[in-house]
């Protein structure tokens, strides 16, 4: 059991049933959701996967933490999910939010994670735990009757008995190849999977049963403007699956008004379409923490064509392993860490996350007044973190 005092705090995991009720009623109030489904999502993660937060004997708020992996590079690398948080209104503004967070933190290092990742409702608050933009969620719609794509290469072969371990292949072949897509939890594949009572579910192979070249997960849904078809998860690996794709999305459009789907913020499959009728309905950036700077930059994956060395002096005012100079030398794909160097590149670990992940350039961080560094050090960070928009396709 972890349990750590500070001077008005206790943190510890959550396994007494009285905290159990306590952390849903207060979950309940922060996300307006039933206390059931807080319950369900409780049972769903896994009691031993949350943390709690206590003041003055009461529970003050809690987590949940998913451990799962990103893929940086074309190489899956260990990352901690880090959602629910919550936080008593009486206890807000106390800073037992910040507390939560950098007891969590610390014990992810303890444990040896080099990522954390999270979806903020308060950018602010985790801006002062060391984390900091690093990818786009975007949800994407187009008009069922200007997809205008008749031809249809591959056969869809519907899905009856519906298990999400059948998807796991094809899904990793192409998160290999997407800059910051998870390999997921667990709970995350359920999710997916477990139509809400309001919903009907579909799900087709794109191509033969025995080799498919991808797959298309949906539900269909009345609405004021028109029908919505809204694409829960989709994998395309091949230039036949991403016109198959399209074709049967526009067979439905004598009943289906709105395709909707989660993409990228620079979307490739929107090439294929006749016109620019494709917008995006909302975006969103998920934040990123370099937990452990040595292990991130490691067990990351980057060009392979890249040989350039790169002197990063960082600052981190809650880990201290973090700080200090680091060397990262990188060669045939891989990155290797020594201590020292030049410290020609100086950052705090904030700023790594969006320049680890290249939704941002180490010269438009730099114009931000998110770094500083000489020529030199800009133009090698500029080749090691060059990559495609990072994204991910889930919601925790």
């Amino acid at each position: 059991m972890v349990k750590e005092m500070t001077a008005q705090f206790e943190y510890s995991t959550l396994s007494h049933p009285q905290d159990i009720q306590q952390l849903m009623y207060i979950l309940e109030q922060c996300f307006l959701s039933p206390l059931s489904a807080e319950e369900a999502y409780i049972n769903q993660i896994g009691i031993e996967n949350f943390r709690i937060i206590r003041g003055l004997e009461q529970l003050a708020g809690g987590l949940a933490t998913l451990d799962m992996g990103q893929w940086w590079g074309g190489v899956r690398v260990p990352m901690t999910g880090i959602a629910a948080v919550g936080i008593a209104p009486e206890y807000r503004g106390s800073g037992a939010a910040i507390a939560l967070m950098q007891h969590t933190l610390k014990e992810l290092y303890a444990k040896g994670i080099p990522l954390s990742a999270l979806y903020p409702a308060v950018q602010s608050l985790y801006r002062k735990v060391g984390y900091e933009q690093g990818g786009s969620w975007c949800n994407w719609e187009v008009a069922t009757k200007s997809i205008q794509m008749r031809e249809q290469p591959l056969p869809l072969q519907r899905i009856v008995n519906i298990n999400h371990e059948v998807f796991h292949e094809l899904y990793q072949q192409q998160a290999r190849q997407t800059h910051g897509y998870l390999d997921r939890h667990p709970a995350i594949w359920k999710r997916l999977i477990q139509p809400d009572e309001k919903e009907t579910f579909y799900a087709y192979f794109i191509g033969s049963k025995e080799k498919p070249q991808g797959y298309i997960l949906f539900s269909q849904h009345p609405a004021e403007d028109g029908a919505i078809l809204r694409i829960k998860d989709w994998v395309i690996l091949t230039a036949a699956a991403a016109q198959s794709f399209w074709s049967f999305l526009a067979s439905h459009r004598s009943q289906i008004d709105k395709v909707r789907w989660r993409s990228s913020a620079i979307d490739s499959l929107t090439l294929l379409l006749p016109e620019q009728t494709a917008k995006l309905k909302n975006t969103m950036r998920w934040m990123l923490r370099i937990v452990d700077v040595v292990k991130a930059l490691e067990m990351r994956g980057y060009p392979s064509e890249i040989q350039a060395e790169l002197h990063l002096e960082i600052q981190d005012n809650l880990l201290d392993a973090n700080n200090g100079r680091f060397i990262l030398s990188v060669a045939n794909g891989r990155g290797e860490v020594t201590k020292g160097g030049k410290g020609e590149l100086q950052l705090d670990v904030r700023e790594l996350a969006p320049l680890y992940t290249s939704l941002f350039t180490p010269y438009h961080l730099q114009i931000a007044g998110k770094l500083h560094g000489t020529e030199t050090a800009i133009s090698a960070a500029t080749q090691i973190f060059t990559g495609a928009s990072p994204w991910m396709a889930d919601f925790f």
